[in-house]
């Protein structure tokens, strides 16, 4: 299966993003309202600048308490993103997510940011892949 069928079956059409010069107060309410796991750091809307996680602002959390709500998400975010194109196999982008123990991943097409999938994406669509070949061979062995 491709991303692009990945990001099809996915209920929010296009990508939530947050400007880097926005309170982590303010990500976390975004966070929350939308009960999401992460947000595209991104000026503009169109080009990924970071991504932020609920586990970058808990990292944080655990270190300097309280007053990490006051920082700029540009202070927390991660930067070395790792990203995918529309047209990559989802096994190719599980493995790469969990090489890299992280569960959000931007998915860029000319430089453009089209979509964000999750771990829980990635594997919804595996699941349903490997359902969908089980049926299959269900069908060949009883010569249907």
């Amino acid at each position: 299966m491709f991303v692009t069928k990945i990001l099809d079956g996915k209920a929010h059409k296009g990508v939530l993003t947050i400007d880097p010069g926005a309170s982590v107060a303010d990500a976390v309410a975004e966070l929350a309202a939308r009960r999401i796991g992460a947000l595209v750091v991104s000026s503009d809307g169109r080009h990924a600048e970071g991504i932020l996680s609920e586990r970058d602002i808990v990292r944080e959390l655990g270190r300097s308490g309280g007053k990490v709500l006051e920082q700029k998400v540009s202070d927390l975010m991660t930067t070395d993103l790792h990203t995918c194109a529309p047209n990559e196999r989802s096994e190719a982008v599980l493995q790469s997510m969990t090489d890299g123990r992280f569960r959000h991943m931007p998915v860029v097409e000319d430089g453009l940011l089209v979509g964000l999938i999750s771990l829980g994406d990635v594997v919804k669509a595996r699941l349903s892949e490997v359902s969908m070949e089980k049926s299959a061979l269900e069908a060949m062995i009883a010569g249907q």
